[in-house]
C-alpha cells in the first residue's frame, strides 16, 4: 500500500499532488509490506485533546528487510488550530531498486474540527512501479465526495466489489498515519492502540485492528528520544482486494505486526517512529532515523503549507 516515505522537504515540494499509497503497492509487493501498515495506522474521529494545540514533525525513514536497506523517505506534518497537513515521498533502493523499480509521494489536506478531530478533505497519491497510477480524493465529514483513479481499477472477477458503502465513514491513509490520542492524560500511552481503524485508499477498503502491546524507550540518530507506545496490528481486507492472492492472506493471518508510535510536538498526536512485518525473507522495517518536531506558536497559515522549512527542535 504505501510507497516508502520520501526523499526530504525538496522532494515533497516538488511533487505536489503526489501521495502515499497504502494497499495495493504493498499487496503487490512483499517488501513494500511495510508500507502499507505505516499508512493504514489511523483514526477517524477521536478527539485530539485540545483542538487548539498546534505541532509540525520532520521524519526521515530507512526500510531494511533481514537487515539489508531497501528503501528511504521522509514525512512532513503540520498541525495548526483549524487545519492540518501531511506530505510524503519515497522510493526502493539498493538491490531492491533492480528487482522492484518505484517511487511515490503523497499529500492530505484537512480540517481540525471544534471537538478536536481531524477531518481529511483533500487526498492524493502518485505511485510509479511496475504499475503507475494516480489517486485523488475529495472527503467530506469522513466520507469520499469524489475520486479518480488514473488508470481506472481494472474490473476482475477475483475482485471484492467496491460500493459506495465502503467510501462512507473511513479515513484516507494519510490521515490514518497520525494517531490521535483523547482526553488530558499521558499522549504516549495504550490509549493510542485501542482502535479498529476504518481505511480506504481509492483503491481498497480495509480496516486495521490495533491492540496495546508494550512500551519501549526510543532515540533517533537525530531529533526525538524518550517513550513509544508498541501497537500489534492485523489486516483485515473488506473490498478492492483480491481474496486468492497470497499476500493478501498472509496479512491476514499474520500476528506479530508492531507499529511504536512516538509524539508530535505540541499535539496529543502520535505517529509512527517502527514499524515491523515479518516476512519469508525476514522481519520488514521502517524506522525513523530524525524524527525532528517542535511546538508551534498558533499560524494557521503555516498548517496550510508543509512544504515551508520545518521548525527544528527534539
Amino acid at each position: 500500500m504505501i510507497r516508502w516515505f520520501g526523499h526530504g522537504r525538496r522532494t515533497i515540494a516538488a511533487r505536489p499532488k503526489g501521495s502515499i499509497r497504502v494497499a495495493p503497492f504493498l499487496f503487490r509487493h512483499p517488501v513494500a509490506s511495510l508500507g502499507v501498515f505505516v499508512a493504514a495506522v489511523a483514526i477517524i474521529g477521536v478527539p485530539v485533546g485540545p483542538a487548539r494545540a498546534q505541532g509540525k514533525v520532520e521524519a526521515t525513514y530507512r526500510a531494511t528487510l533481514a537487515g539489508i536497506p531497501i528503501g528511504s523517505g521522509s514525512w512532513i506534518i503540520d498541525i495548526g488550530p483549524k487545519h492540518y497537513a501531511g506530505a510524503a515521498s519515497g522510493r526502493a533502493s539498493g538491490l531492491v531498486r533492480v528487482l522492484v523499480s518505484g517511487e511515490g509521494s503523497s499529500t492530505v489536506r484537512g480540517v481540525v474540527n471544534k471537538q478536536g478531530r481531524l477531518i481529511p478533505s483533500i487526498f492524493s497519491a502518485n505511485i510509479h512501479s511496475h504499475e503507475s497510477y494516480d489517486v485523488r480524493m475529495e472527503m467530506s465529514g469522513g466520507n469520499v465526495k469524489s475520486l479518480k483513479n488514473d488508470p481506472p481499477v481494472t474490473e476482475s472477477p477475483d475482485r471484492v466489489p467496491l460500493t459506495d458503502t465502503h467510501r462512507r465513514g473511513v479515513l484516507d491513509p494519510m490521515t490514518a498515519l497520525m494517531i490521535a490520542v483523547p482526553g488530558t492524560g499521558e499522549v504516549v500511552s495504550g490509549e493510542a492502540c485501542r482502535a479498529k481503524l476504518p481505511i480506504f485508499d481509492g483503491r481498497q477498503r480495509f480496516d486495521l485492528a490495533l491492540s496495546f502491546k508494550r512500551m519501549e524507550t526510543v532515540e533517533t540518530e537525530k531529533g526525538y528520544s524518550g517513550p513509544a507506545v508498541v501497537c500489534s496490528a492485523s489486516y483485515v481486507p473488506i473490498a478492492g482486494h483480491r481474496p486468492g492472492r497470497y499476500v493478501i492472506r498472509y496479512l491476514q493471518e499474520t500476528r506479530d505486526i508492531e507499529i511504536w508510535l512516538a509524539p508530535i510536538a505540541g499535539t496529543r498526536v502520535l505517529i509512527p517512529y517502527r514499524v515491523s512485518i515479518p516476512t519469508l525473507f525476514g522481519n520488514a522495517i521502517l524506522q525513523a532515523a530524525q524524527f525532528e518536531s517542535e511546538a508551534q506558536a498558533p499560524s494557521p497559515s503555516r498548517a496550510a503549507n508543509p512544504s515551508e522549512r520545518p521548525a527544528r527542535g527534539s
